[in-house]
């Protein structure tokens, strides 16, 4: 695409996943991004440009792939197209992302707010080493109640971080609310927008500093490939850019860089096929006489519908609902499935579900503060692409 990166923000969101990031390759005139597989490029060689080959200002001076490299940086210029960042920087992982971040904006004795409810992987990391071992102040809070967070926050609170919607339980968290508190103390305000899907949600519009993406789910889509993206602020990207590529190393792959980018040209007509599926599937869970409960941010009855439906523009793929049985009814119900799949992760193009025991000593197994109405267990429902009728014919007989 020829236009400058400002002129983007104009086009569709289906324009943008195609063509952000993407060009003319200039030796082979390919019309798609090559692969560089290099982990050395050649510097400027004179004593008035050498410095131009290490400036961290500019993400296009490629020296070494641990700070950036090509198809990183195609990968980039795509997700903030698409997100409506000044910049991004993308890493192996969701969880090397968003610990990166922590890592460059917070010191000792800096206080952090964060959603008590977030991705196991986050939530230890904010627990075990943020706060027990490198002295950052952590308060963790009900997000979904915007005076929680205005009651935790103290004179040296940094930074305010939300996981809206969360990972696993799908409870939403008013961003634009505490956006204006964030600014009024004058702290960064970084919210995780995996579960939308990126294009179902837009935080930078609504006051966010940083955007987090888990790029393995959604955006990914396809089941093989992992990888992480903070997108927001310039300056604070040129500063994570440097802290967590350089000296933490979590930098992502070519190939896997290449994969995204292929991914993500078919993001929004896969985001709102999920939706479309999710919705019909939580109706038709919520009316079945083997369903407890069922929590889907499009459904009428989930506690923050209203927040989700203010500042979503679809409620994205994922589902939790619990069984009537108690604990002996879900193995039954896992093993009788025959289209959708028993694993770990979400947002691909097949349906999954994991199964939250809420005992056991392994902390995603466990109790982690989630709703006291879970009780015995639940289990998250990753929506996928199939024919909606094939998904309700397994899970009726799976029910059954």
């Amino acid at each position: 695409m020829n236009l400058p990166f400002e002129e983007t923000r104009k086009l569709g969101e289906a324009t943008r996943a195609i063509h952000c990031g993407e060009g003319v390759d200039s030796e082979t005139k390919a019309i798609r991004r090559p692969i560089v597989m290099a982990n050395s490029f050649e510097l400027n060689d004179s004593a008035e440009t050498l410095a131009e080959s290490f400036d961290w200002n500019d993400p296009n001076a490629f020296n070494y792939p641990r700070s950036r490299h090509p198809n990183a940086r195609y990968l980039e210029e795509r997700l903030a197209g698409i997100e409506g960042g000044e910049d991004c920087v993308v890493s192996s992982s969701g969880v090397a992302a968003i610990s990166g971040a922590f890592f460059t904006l917070l010191s000792a004795g800096d206080h952090m707010i964060s959603s008590r409810i977030c991705y196991i992987g986050i939530h230890g990391f904010l627990v075990e080493h943020l706060s027990k071992r490198f002295g950052v102040e952590l308060t963790l809070v009900d997000t979904t109640d915007p005076e929680s967070v205005r009651a935790a926050i103290r004179p040296n609170t940094k930074l305010i971080h939300v996981e809206t919607p969360s990972n696993p339980t799908t409870l939403c968290s008013d961003i634009a609310a505490i956006a204006g508190m964030a600014k009024s103390i004058g702290a960064v305000f970084t919210v995780d927008s995996t579960f939308s899907g990126m294009v179902m949600q837009n935080p930078i519009a609504l006051g966010a500093d940083l955007v987090m993406h888990s790029l393995t789910k959604y955006v990914n889509g396809h089941g093989d490939s992992l990888g992480g993206a903070v997108i927001g602020r310039k300056d604070l990207i040129t500063q994570i850019r440097l802290a967590a590529g350089v000296h933490l190393g979590a930098t992502i792959s070519p190939f896997t860089a290449w994969l995204l980018m292929r991914s993500t040209t078919t993001l929004p007509m896969r985001m709102k096929r999920h939706c479309e599926n999710a919705l019909v599937l939580a109706r038709f869970l919520e009316g079945h006489p083997a369903v407890k409960f069922v929590r889907y941010p499009g459904l009428e009855s989930h506690p923050q519908h209203d927040i989700a439906r203010k500042q979503m523009t679809g409620f994205g793929g994922m589902i939790n609902f619990a069984l009537t049985g108690g604990k002996e009814a879900y193995f039954p119900f896992l093993g009788a499935l025959k289209i959708i799949t028993h694993a770990v992760c979400l947002g691909h193009t097949e349906s999954l579900v994991q199964y939250y025991p809420q005992q056991g000593n392994n902390p995603e197994l466990g109790v982690l503060n989630y709703p006291e109405d879970i009780g015995e267990g639940f289990v998250r429902f990753s929506v996928g692409l199939e024919d909606v009728e094939d998904l309700i014919a397994d899970l009726t007989q799976a029910l059954g």
